[in-house]
């Protein structure tokens, strides 16, 4: 009996991959692959199992960048990837595939695909510290770890473009409509009454996410009468040195109209409730997941002018899109929507129509098991759709 095509994943946590990544690990079930993901383990093992993968705990602190534990890390990888001898090594978001990318070069693998599925700090900042990460990150990736064999994949056309790639070269560079979400599981729902408008974001409590812009822009919108409530959904990321501190999160909560509600799962009674999704980002996304689970629900997204939020969002049609660190403007587009709650539900039924068109689990898993198959020599056409 012929050997299965093996497919490795490596991603930092196992709940990272269960949230996003899950549809891809199915993509390669779906093929025929002996699929794995090396990953931190703490509660997800369960998840990643259900869809006939295989997890491989490897423990490694995300905030660590001291050259040893690096070295550390990167022999580690090398290890586990030459002990499972996959066809296609699939790393996914910065750090995993600056290390398991060197990882998987040393123990021979040359099909990899290297998942930026954001840029985070090097697409957040602007400043000189950034600019020259950037510039070490590009080199790294395009001189070090890249190779004939080498696939970048992203969920926006900018982030290509920051990292000197072409969006357009499809022999180096594929597009996919971020995670993707089910539309047959998060499905429209009536608005809520109004007064007041309720608005919901849904995100890590990382600064970057803009938690403290959608605060001040409520306080702002309700100053100027409007009616106005935010919920807050999310959880400190202690891994990440960029996570709001939890002191913060309960001091915003005992403002007028603030509520934080801590993590949620139950994403489609978060939309069943509120009007209007927020994300504030201030970049280094790459598609956020909860804008395309709020337009699966039929409910209008307000973010902010950068890659990802605005590759998604058509201003004046699925929502608003408004600029960066501007906490009155995005008080405005509230008080815009308070105002029109029938402004609210068209853009919603457009967003809804944005996500089919391209953004489906389905179309994520079908543009990856085509990157799959190129990889492989195969022809495209032998997809399931």
């Amino acid at each position: 009996m012929p050997r299965r095509p093996r497919l490795l994943f490596v991603a930092t946590e196992d709940w990272f991959f269960a949230s996003h990544f899950l549809p891809m690990a199915r993509a390669g079930r779906e093929l025929g692959f002996d699929v794995a993901v090396i990953a931190r383990e703490r509660h997800h093992r369960r998840a990643i199992e259900a869809t006939g993968a295989r997890l491989i705990a490897l423990e490694a602190e995300r905030r660590s960048l001291d050259p040893r534990a690096l070295f550390r890390q990167v022999m580690a990888l090398k290890r586990l990837i030459a002990a499972e001898q996959p066809d296609i090594l699939h790393c996914i978001a910065l750090k995993p595939i600056a290390l398991a990318g060197l990882a998987g070069r040393l123990a021979g693998v040359e099909r990899r695909v290297y998942a930026l599925t954001g840029l985070g700090f090097l697409g957040a900042r602007q400043d000189r510290l950034a600019e020259a990460a950037r510039f070490a990150a590009t080199n790294w990736l395009r001189r070090v770890i890249d190779g004939p064999k080498v696939r970048f994949l992203f969920e926006n056309p900018d982030d290509p473009v920051t990292l000197g790639l072409d969006p357009q070269d499809r022999e180096k560079v594929a597009l996919v409509g971020g995670a993707g979400v089910d539309p047959l599981i998060l499905l429209p729902s009536p608005m809520p009454p109004t007064p007041p408008l309720k608005v919901a974001l849904v995100a890590r409590m990382l600064w970057s996410k803009g938690v403290d812009l959608a605060v001040e822009a409520v306080r702002l919108a309700r100053e100027q009468g409007a009616r106005v409530e935010l919920t807050i959904h999310g959880a400190p990321d202690p891994s990440n040195p960029k996570a709001i501190p939890e002191p913060t999160l309960k001091e915003w909560a005992a403002r007028p109209g603030i509520t934080w509600a801590g993590p949620t799962r139950d994403i489609d009674s978060v939309w069943k409730a509120h009007h209007l999704c927020i994300l504030p980002s201030r970049g280094g996304e790459g598609l956020p997941r909860t804008i395309l689970e709020a337009a699966a629900c039929g409910r209008p997204i307000l973010t902010t002018d950068v890659p990802g939020c605005r590759s998604f969002v058509r201003d004046g049609q699925d929502g608003m899109v408004v600029p960066v660190d501007d906490a009155l403007a995005l008080a405005k587009a509230l008080i815009v929507f308070a105002g029109a709650p029938a402004l609210a539900e068209r853009m919603g039924a457009n967003a809804r129509a944005r996500l089919l068109d391209g953004h489906t689990e389905r179309d994520v898993m079908n543009a990856v098991k085509a990157l799959y198959l190129s990889l492989l020599g195969v022809p495209t056409t032998d997809i399931a759709a």
